[in-house]
């Protein structure tokens, strides 16, 4: 893939108007220019970014969280995951939302991937880890986090896929990946 010739199809920034500064998400309104010189709105969600982690166990079971989601509300098979504070590297994000969701700690913690979650609008990027040698810790949930944890042989994972159970994008992209259900 070439991208030296994609200026031609690049925006050019104007403005920013910041509408909304969340304690997770900020919200801003850019004037762009486009590449044939006419002006443009961007409405942009800005992200500090995530990780998404793959435990799998020394007996090869995955380990999943199932929690309420809000915005869709339901309850979701998920991999653990969690966004990253400020300053935080991907991977340090990914051991520590691994033993505060589900108990465990990683001996060994292997990048699989980054996506963008929704580029249309929003500039998240979620870093993928796949976890082995894993040990059980302590589970330490954030107060407002109420999840259970699930562990799940690959072809239990590819009986719920096939079925929609698990539907979760992130989720969804690790376990692709990963190649798991696969095997």
């Amino acid at each position: 893939m070439n991208m030296k010739n994609d200026a031609d199809m690049r925006e050019h920034f104007i403005e920013r108007n910041e509408v909304f500064n969340g304690r997770v998400l900020k919200i801003s309104v850019d004037k762009v220019t486009l590449p044939n010189g006419r002006p443009a709105t961007r409405e942009l969600v800005r992200h500090p970014g995530a990780a998404v982690i793959l435990p799998v166990t020394q007996e090869g079971l995955v380990v999943f969280v199932r929690q309420y989601r809000y915005a869709v509300d339901e309850v979701l098979y998920e991999l653990p995951a969690g966004k990253l504070d400020k300053g935080e590297s991907p991977e340090n994000c990914a051991r520590r939302e691994l033993t505060e969701e589900t108990g465990y700690a990683a001996q060994n913690m292997e990048k699989l991937l980054s996506i963008f979650t929704v580029p249309g609008f929003c500039d998240e990027v979620i870093h993928i880890y796949k976890a082995t040698g894993l040990h059980l810790k302590k589970q330490s949930l954030d107060e407002d986090e109420f999840l259970k944890v699930c562990l799940l042989d690959p072809a239990e994972v590819k009986r719920m896929l096939k079925a929609g159970i698990i539907c979760d994008a992130k989720t969804l992209c690790a376990l692709f990946v990963s190649g798991i259900t696969n095997e």
